[in-house]
């Protein structure tokens, strides 16, 4: 197609829809990628729901959950992939190694798998130090190893110097989902509850002191870890979980409202009993950011009925990732598709998805 448009011409001037026939350009507010299209908010929704999904719908991808769930014979899998563009590479609490590894297995955990494998692709920018590579593949041996699982593929290119920046990272996975667990986005059910395993924003102002140069009386380090272990003393109270989540871009609040989407139900949440901590708090308010669309890297949202909620919440205080999880909101029949707050001084607002992009290159 690009032999048909001349090198010197202004694309806005020319035809798409008679250059690409039959499937002419979906409609978007767009005319080029910006960096909002990869917050996890609203413009990446709009990104894959009108260009992508389309052109590869099918029974698996539909779902939109965090890997597709298939079965060969009796036993069901899950898949997923991501990518890394995280910088900087190296931030207080990780690096994009770990980052790549923890993601994927995370991934997989929320879709109620036991991860088994994953696969690697590495593009490297020419003039990336040696020294750094070996650091991210160190740490990246580490991460699988503490997580259970091993690298059984993978592939690396690299682009010329200022063609990338130095080191952007693919991975995959594949795990096997136990007998009985059925965990989807669209088991959200009104009246049950919803639980967070910890504070919030951790991992998105890590890498924001680190940009900004802000020194804080305790060092604020990314709360990234494989959730795996987590999902599995929660899946081992024979409770059927509705739906897990791990809130990475865009923040619990637009993680939960692609949840309401799906399920077509309503949520309550209750300001007050999101855990924050302060040191985050204070970081958020210097940098003018909303903690509740920061993104996480090491914390999962579960949804259960109200009469498990009890069991489930011993059952994550009791694991080392889980120890100030916390009930925080409900479903609702109300506003379905929406996700409410009640504030700390009476009030009720709404919080949306993401719009924007808060920030950019965060994982």
């Amino acid at each position: 197609m690009s032999s048909d448009i001349p090198a010197d011409s202004d694309t806005a001037d020319v035809d798409l829809g008679a250059l690409l026939g039959a499937c002419p350009l979906p409609l978007t507010d767009y005319k080029e990628v910006v960096l909002a299209h990869g917050s996890g908010g609203k413009l990446g929704h709009q990104l894959i729901e009108k260009l992508v999904l389309p052109q590869f719908r099918n029974q698996f991808l539909e779902p939109l959950h965090d890997g597709a769930i298939f079965a060969v014979g009796e036993t069901r899998f899950a898949f997923t992939t991501d990518s890394y563009v995280v910088s900087p590479i190296f931030f207080p609490g990780g690096d994009i190694g770990k980052l790549a590894v923890h993601g994927t297995v995370n991934d997989l955990a929320m879709c109620g798998a036991r991860p088994l494998h994953l696969s690697a692709g590495f593009i490297l920018e020419e003039g990336l130090a040696m020294e750094d590579f070996w650091r991210v593949v160190q740490s990246m041996r580490e991460a699988a190893d503490a997580a259970g699982v091993k690298l059984v593929t993978g592939d690396t290119k690299v682009v010329d110097r200022g063609k990338a920046d130095k080191i952007f990272i693919s991975t995959s996975g594949i795990g096997v989902i136990p007998e009985g667990v059925n965990i989807h986005p669209g088991r959200a059910q009104i009246g049950d509850k919803i639980l967070l395993s910890g504070a919030i924003a951790v991992h998105g102002i890590a890498i924001m002191s680190v940009r900004e140069g802000l020194e804080f009386e305790t060092e604020i380090a990314s709360d990234t870890a494989p959730l795996s272990s987590l999902v599995d003393a929660m899946l081992a109270t024979k409770i059927d979980i509705h739906v897990l989540r791990d809130p990475t871009r865009g923040g619990i609040t637009s993680a939960l409202t692609e949840i309401a989407q799906s399920a077509k139900v309503g949520m309550l949440l209750d300001e007050a009993r999101i855990p924050i901590s302060e040191e985050v708090k204070g970081a958020c308010e210097i940098l003018g950011l909303d903690p509740l669309y920061v993104a996480n890297e090491g914390k999962l949202l579960a949804i259960v009925a109200a009469q498990d909620v009890d069991l489930v919440l011993s059952a994550m205080k009791s694991h080392p990732l889980g120890q100030h999880a916390a009930v925080i909101g409900e479903v609702t029949s109300d506003h379905p598709g929406f996700v409410m707050m009640k504030t700390r001084i009476g009030g009720t607002r709404v919080v949306d998805m993401l719009s924007g992009e808060q920030l950019p290159r965060i994982c």
